[in-house]
């Protein structure tokens, strides 16, 4: 497993995480889960800065976005 980064908002139905620094962002496609490692979606971008990225997140069903912003995801 990998850190994806932290959600910093919600956006459009989707989580919306910031890349650590320094780090190669996930694969779109990647499964994500989050520190409980239960799953939480599928990374379906990234975009911005180069060197800190940001990681769109699409939830899987039941999955409630706001409860996931400030937290850690993790890709597969």
């Amino acid at each position: 497993m990998r850190r994806v980064g932290t959600v910093v908002r919600t956006a459009g139905g989707l989580a919306i995480a910031r890349a650590e620094a320094g780090e190669d962002p996930p694969r779109i496609g990647s499964s994500v889960v989050d520190e409980s490692l239960s799953t939480v979606g599928r990374v379906v971008d990234v975009f911005g800065p180069v060197d800190h990225p940001y990681v769109a997140v699409t939830p899987g069903s039941g999955v409630g976005l706001p409860s996931l912003v400030g937290g850690k995801l993790y890709a597969r």
